[in-house]
């Protein structure tokens, strides 16, 4: 069966899923399931075939996508549809839960010649609905292959993140500790501001129109490896470039920081571990002393 006439299936239509269902529905033929009649009722209304229960989807469907609130919510969809699904049918989990419940759920599927992969997404409701969602796929690459057109109009970012379930789980959660360690850094840089004097709500649209040219936290992602970066590597050059202004605006911030009385914690540990994480530590010892005195 080719991956253009894959008769898919979705279920748990919330503030993501709904979206998502809705930009498939429109593109291929699709059986939806949901507990709430007015979010059935919505992707119904983008061209979806509503189902009464998940057996009566599973029947109609090669491969189901599901995206429910939790680790027990999946278990539980799983299991209602196993008994019902052909051999060689496909389950994308969207939900985020744990690498090993990932694989866990692809293992008892194995057993019942069906394929899961975990497939969590990342982009958030306005990701959804514009179509725009990263998708991180876990699991065997010939599966990946026959999924990643059918959820092609969903997502216009969809990568294998690995040949394992639980794989594209591991790369979600990586994702998202950058995006909420960052969120805390954020709660930092509106205390300095607002200590300083400083409209945090326009620091805010300076913050997102810069990330918006400069790729934010994310532009230095451009190596295959963590590993100490030589200097005769073209990196090298790059990233102590990095270093170097880095650690210099951080320490004009943490000087700001201590005349206003603002503790910033993440501030002093980035200046403390940015050299040796980038991979461009100093080459000789080198007391940089941070405003409080520290030294590295």
């Amino acid at each position: 069966m080719s991956e253009n006439t894959l008769r898919l299936g979705y279920i748990g239509l919330g503030n993501i899923g709904g979206p998502m269902a809705a930009r498939l529905a429109a593109a291929a033929p699709m059986t939806a399931f949901d507990v709430s009649p007015d979010a059935l009722a919505a992707v119904v209304d983008a061209g979806a075939t509503a189902a009464d229960s998940l057996a009566g989807l599973a029947t109609s469907c090669d491969l189901i996508s599901i995206c429910v609130r939790d680790d027990d919510q999946v278990r539980e969809v799983v299991g209602g549809l196993l008994d019902h699904l052909a051999p060689g049918s496909l389950i994308a989990v969207h939900s985020t839960i744990s690498p090993e419940t990932a694989a866990e759920q692809a293992e008892l599927c194995a057993r019942h010649d069906v394929v899961l992969l975990d497939a969590p997404i990342s982009g958030g409701a306005p990701g959804a609905k514009e179509g725009r969602l990263a998708i991180m796929i876990g699991g065997d690459r010939a599966a990946y292959d026959r999924a990643k057109a059918a959820l092609a109009p969903a997502g216009d970012m969809i990568v294998h993140a690995g040949p394992n379930a639980g794989d594209g789980t591991r790369m979600k959660l990586a994702r998202n500790l950058l995006h909420f360690i960052s969120f805390t850094a954020t709660t930092e840089a509106a205390r300095l501001a607002e200590a300083a004097g400083i409209d945090i709500a326009k620091l805010g649209r300076v913050v997102r129109h810069t990330d918006a040219i400069t790729g934010g936290a994310g532009a230095i992602m451009l190596r295959d490896t963590t590993a100490p970066i030589a200097p005769d590597d073209f990196w090298y050059g790059v990233f102590t470039h990095v270093r170097e202004l880095g650690e210099k605006d951080l320490t004009l911030a943490l000087g700001l920081a201590d005349e206003l009385g603002v503790d910033l914690p993440l501030g002093r540990r980035a200046l403390t571990d940015l050299a040796a994480g980038l991979g461009v530590p100093h080459l000789s010892p080198v007391e940089l002393e941070t405003p409080e005195g520290e030294q590295r």
